[in-house]
Order: structure tokens, then C-alpha cells, then sequence
């Protein structure tokens, strides 16, 4: 290796935006590797957005195409909303890797490759006929070959591990060198081995920083790099902020909720891909009075839940789409008994098992009517990773007041990708109110609150307060057993109206764009909204007349969406599924939208979004 003069150090380019994919086998912590490249870069100030791409075995051959692991991170000076559609940068950490991703990396893009691993033997399981590296036919991309695995043993040479356990070290080896790469400080990093691993295991925390800064001399003082790049921090609002996940930034948000009511939290699951992180941090919070119960199966978990409202708690219960399934009698029992309940479901694709670490928007009919006879719910739905805390507030604030089961919709996009998270303050948040019934005199079980439509909630044990729950129609104001026609038609409509009566209590849909109309109108949900925000500025900037809505009500829809939509003579509905907004919209409101869908597992890019638009702008 020769060491640069000071007149040769590389050129240091600045940039308003990077986006880099690491990947390579599900052993080598291709998550982690992009973690703490995320964790680095919010601390240094840039707006952040990252998806990682989970193998769906859970332990493929290593070095196969199914045993890919990726993780993509976006930094920037300025305000995202996605990960980026394609990286500038991409580090492959072997072939299979290689193969996996390399069609997304644009021409010119930075490739860099651990050659250690390109054998015979690992190339033949990628499908190569020769090796790339050498054949040309990588000529098109700006190709770092780096020997990462050699590089790294020998930074460790001194460390007292074997070479199995010192080669689990490479990945820091290669971020410490996308670290030089991009102006990256190694100290967070350093700080997370430290805290992490050094507890458990201090040598192995003493190899992560070895191979961390080896990788970052590497590339200081390698020739092969004649640049490196510089991307500043960005303008945003002032405040205390956070790198957070859509799961972590949901298990917050219901926390939050129970101490704005002033209640005890509960949550009844059975781990399920993408949604069981949510387990894991809301039980990291039982010193905040938050109980957690791995129930044996997705029924139970509901059933305690649903006993856990009925005892006076916040109960709560969590899946994704084949749980939802299982839980829909339980649901409708929920909307039987009128007792506030919160359902997350974080969407993953499908059907059955299907592909469960990969994305999808694919249960919103199900959340919608995925329940015998007429059994309306509540559904919000968040548009960002850290918009999943407000929304999560949002859930239980409608389940309170409206003493109804509401459907938090969240997907594995959100809930696996992460964003800054500027901390709110405590005391800015509004207070929710259980008003629990406590008067004999005049409690009836489904007297109705006149405004809303909202029974009473009445604790078990309170004096005077007797009354029966279940799955059996009760009448009308007592809640007696009943199997009158004319009562059941009148409990079943008053079910809905309630639900439809929340549409008074929500906010306005906002248009982004020309509010008071134009030629082109794109509307989504969920996760969609960071590729249709951009894909909208974009063809604004070009002339083009578009507007974007987003709605994060879905069940009601704001009071004022029929009249937004009319205002505009086409809307576009990109969806990740094959077109369920699309037909809910086109049903009640007879208007023409046309849908944008993909089922592929991965989410929009913005291009996808902007040659639809100018299609249909002509």
C-alpha cells in the first residue's frame, strides 16, 4: 500500500444527496453495516431515509441469489421523503450480491467489490460464467475492487480470535471505508461497539473498531480512491432529533397514548414478520406500566386484548395481513361489544405466507370488510416512518372517544425503514379522557352519547354498573340479550353511523399543489406518500399541472375528499397492490381514477410515478 503526499490527497466533492446500498450475504450484517452508516449520518445532521431488503429464507446457502441481504440508506442537505429510487453507490460484498443489485446501479455509479470473495465456487452459485471483475463487463461503472477480507485479518492479526469470528468483522472494515468515502466521523459507531458489544464481549467490540478504522485508513491512504465526497448537513427545523423506524416510532406513539389517558397499556401478540418488533419495544417498557402478552396464537392474542379493553385498559393487539385473518371474528366482536381496541396490521406481501419480508399494501379490503355481516371499523393509516407516533396517538384517540376498534395500517416499508424524528414536546400533546361511566342513576349500557354515538365504557367491579358483553345482539339503551328484527337493523346501523360520524372529527384532506383544482390530481395512502410528494415537485418543477393528496383516513375518508377529487379532471391512485383504494374511491364517488400498481415486493421509484404522470398529462 503507498501513502499519498499531502499534494496527492484525493479531491473532496461536495453533494447535496448519496444514496448507497450495501449487500451482500445474510451473515456478513449488511443490516447493521447500514444501521450504523444511518445512525452516523443522522448525528452529523443530513435528512435521512432507508429501506433494508430482508432475505425471505431464513437462512439460504451462503453466497446464493435467495441469501441476499441489502440495506439501502439516502443522506442529504435537504428535506426526502424516500430512500432514493437507485444507489450511486454500490457495495457488494460478493458475487451473489453483485448479480442481485447491479441493475440498479445506474452507469457511472460507484461499484465496489470485495474480491476476496469472488472465487470459482462463489461464482458458480451466482450464476457467472467468468468473473466480472476481469471479463469487462463492468466497464460502464466506476469498479473499486478492495480485498476486504485480506484487509481485514490483517488489521486483526494481534485480536484473540479465531478467523471465522475475526472475518465477521469485515463488514466494519467496509464501513469504516464508505465512512472515509463519504466524510462520515467514526465516533458514533465506535461508541455503539463499545456500549453493544463490549458488555458482552470485549474483544469482539475491540475487532468491530479495529476493522471500522482500518477500512477508514484503508481508504485514506489507498491510490486506488482519487475522490471522496462531502454531503452537508441539512436545514431543518430546529428541536431534538432521533433516527427512528416506523415500528419503534409506532410502539412510542401507544406509550404515549396511555399516559395521555392516563391508562395502562396492553398488548396481546403472537411475533409475526414485520410486526413483531413492536412486541419487543413495547416490552422494554413495562417499568412505564405497559404489559405484553406472547399469546400462543393470533386468536388468543385478540381475545386478550379485547378482555383487557373490557377490564378498563388501553388493550391493543398487533399482526400483519394472515393474523388479520385469523383475528376477523374476534374483530367483530369487538364492534359488537363497542369497546375501544386498537389492531395494527403491518402489511407485508402475500397471500398466506407469501413473501413476508418484503411490502405490500394488499389488506385494505380486508381491514375494510374482512368480517361477517356488517362490522364497519375505524382505519388511519401513516404516510412516514415517524408519522407512524402521531398516528399511533391518532388510533387511540378515535378508539376512545368513539368506543370502537380502529386499524392501525401501517406496511413493512414503514415499519422496517427509518427517518429523523424531531422529538415532540410532552406538553404540546392533548390529553385524551376516558369518562368512564360512574353513575348508577343513569348508566345504560348502549345509551348513546348524542354528538358521537359512543356507549359508555363501565369497569367491571363499579358499584351499580352491572352488565353483560358478548357476541349476541343486546337492545337498544339496555344491552339485554334481543333477537328483534327491528332492533337488530336499528343496532346495525347505529354501529355504522358512529363509525361514519368520526369523518366530523378528522382533518380536512390538504392538497399539495393547486388546491383549487387542475388537470391532475395523485392521491395515495401509506407508504406511497414519499415517492408521490417527490414525483408531484418534480413534474411541478417541469411545468407540468399536478397536485398530490394523501389521505391517512381511510375508514372515513375526510368529510371533504368527494369535493377535492371533483376539482380535478384526472386523479391518479399508485398503490402497492392491484388496485383497492382505486375501487373504494371509483365506488363512492363515481369519479374515473386511474390506478398505478405494482405487487412486486419493493416499493414505488419515484420514475415510476413520474412517467405515469406525464402519460397522463399527454
Amino acid at each position: 500500500m503507498t501513502t499519498l503526499t499531502r499534494e496527492e490527497q484525493p479531491e473532496v466533492i461536495d453533494l447535496d444527496r448519496v444514496t448507497i446500498r450495501f449487500a451482500g450475504d445474510s451473515g456478513d450484517g449488511m443490516q447493521i453495516t447500514g444501521t450504523q452508516f444511518t445512525r452516523t449520518s443522522a448525528v452529523f445532521g443530513n435528512d435521512i431515509s432507508t429501506v433494508p431488503d430482508i432475505p425471505a429464507e431464513i437462512r439460504a446457502p451462503q453466497g446464493s441469489l435467495p441469501g441476499v441481504s441489502a440495506f439501502q440508506v439516502s443522506f442529504s442537505s435537504y428535506d426526502i421523503f424516500t430512500p432514493g429510487d437507485v444507489p450511486d453507490a454500490l457495495v457488494a460484498m460478493n458475487p451473489a450480491a453483485l448479480k442481485v443489485h447491479l441493475a440498479d446501479l445506474p452507469k457511472g455509479g460507484i461499484l465496489v467489490c470485495n474480491t476476496d470473495e469472488f472465487n470459482e465456487s462463489n461464482l458458480k452459485k451466482a450464476g457467472y460464467t467468468s468473473n466480472p471483475l476481469d471479463d469487462g463487463s463492468l466497464s460502464a461503472y466506476r469498479v473499486f475492487p478492495v480485498p476486504i477480507g485480506t484487509m481485514n485479518s490483517r488489521a486483526l492479526k494481534d485480536v484473540d480470535l479465531t478467523a471465522p469470528l475475526k472475518d465477521r468483522s469485515k463488514n466494519m472494515f467496509a464501513l469504516g471505508l464508505m465512512f472515509w468515502m463519504y466524510s462520515r466521523p467514526l465516533e458514533t459507531t465506535i461508541k455503539f461497539n463499545e456500549q453493544y458489544y463490549g458488555r458482552r464481549n470485549p474483544v469482539v467490540a475491540e475487532a468491530n473498531i479495529k476493522s471500522l478504522k482500518a477500512g477508514y485508513n484503508y481508504g485514506e491512504t489507498t491510490e486506488v480512491f482519487a475522490q471522496h465526497y462531502h454531503v452537508p448537513k441539512a436545514k431543518l427545523p430546529a428541536g431534538l432529533y432521533r433516527n427512528i423506524t416506523g415500528n419503534e416510532a409506532t410502539a412510542m406513539g401507544f406509550l404515549t397514548a396511555s399516559k395521555l389517558a392516563d391508562r395502562p397499556l396492553y398488548y396481546g401478540s403472537y411475533p409475526i414478520t414485520p410486526a413483531s418488533d413492536i412486541l419487543h419495544a413495547l416490552a422494554a417498557f413495562k417499568r412505564f406500566g405497559v404489559k405484553t402478552f406472547q399469546a400462543e396464537d393470533e386468536i388468543a392474542a385478540i381475545g386478550t386484548a379485547i378482555g383487557a379493553s373490557f377490564g378498563g385498559l388501553l388493550g391493543m393487539t398487533g399482526t400483519s395481513g394472515p393474523g388479520i385473518a385469523l383475528k376477523s371474528e374476534a374483530i367483530g366482536l369487538a364492534v359488537s361489544v363497542e369497546l375501544p381496541l386498537v389492531i395494527i396490521d403491518v402489511q407485508r406481501s402475500g397471500p398466506s405466507t407469501g413473501i413476508p419480508t418484503k411490502t405490500e399494501q394488499g389488506d385494505l379490503l380486508q381491514c375494510m370488510f374482512g368480517r361477517n355481516s356488517a362490522a364497519p371499523v375505524a382505519i388511519v393509516a401513516p404516510a412516514t416512518s415517524s408519522d407512524c407516533f402521531y398516528m399511533a396517538i391518532e388510533a387511540w384517540r378515535i378508539a376512545i372517544k368513539y368506543r370502537t376498534p380502529v386499524i392501525f395500517l401501517s406496511d413493512l416499508y414503514l415499519g422496517v425503514g427509518s427517518e429523523p424524528w424531531l422529538i415532540p414536546n410532552y406538553g404540546d400533546l392533548e390529553k385524551m379522557d376516558a369518562n368512564f361511566a360512574t353513575d348508577p342513576e343513569t348508566f345504560k349500557r348502549y345509551a348513546r352519547d348524542p354528538e358521537t354515538l359512543a356507549p359508555p365504557w363501565a369497569i367491571p367491579g363499579t358499584p351499580g354498573l352491572e352488565h353483560r358483553v358478548g357476541g349476541l345482539e343486546k337492545q337498544n339503551i339496555t344491552g339485554n340479550v334481543n333477537y328483534e328484527a327491528e332492533n337488530h337493523d336499528l343496532m346495525t346501523k347505529l354501529r355504522a353511523e358512529k363509525i361514519e360520524r368520526i369523518a366530523n372529527d378528522i382533518p380536512d384532506l390538504e392538497v399539495f399543489g393547486d388546491e383549487g383544482g387542475g388537470e391532475l390530481l395523485v392521491l395515495g395512502w401509506g407508504s406511497t406518500y414519499g415517492v408521490n410528494r417527490t414525483a408531484v415537485q418534480r413534474s411541478r418543477t417541469a411545468g407540468l399541472s399536478v397536485s398530490q393528496a394523501h389521505l391517512r383516513y381511510l375508514n372515513p375518508f375526510p368529510k371533504n375528499l368527494g369535493d377535492v377529487l371533483s376539482r380535478f379532471k384526472k386523479v391518479l391512485i399508485p398503490e402497492n397492490n392491484l388496485g383497492q383504494l382505486q375501487l373504494l374511491v371509483r365506488g363512492r364517488y363515481l369519479v374515473d381514477a386511474v390506478g398505478l400498481h405494482r405487487v412486486t415486493g419493493r416499493p414505488f421509484t419515484i420514475s415510476e410515478v413520474e412517467v405515469k404522470i406525464r402519460e397522463m398529462l399527454g
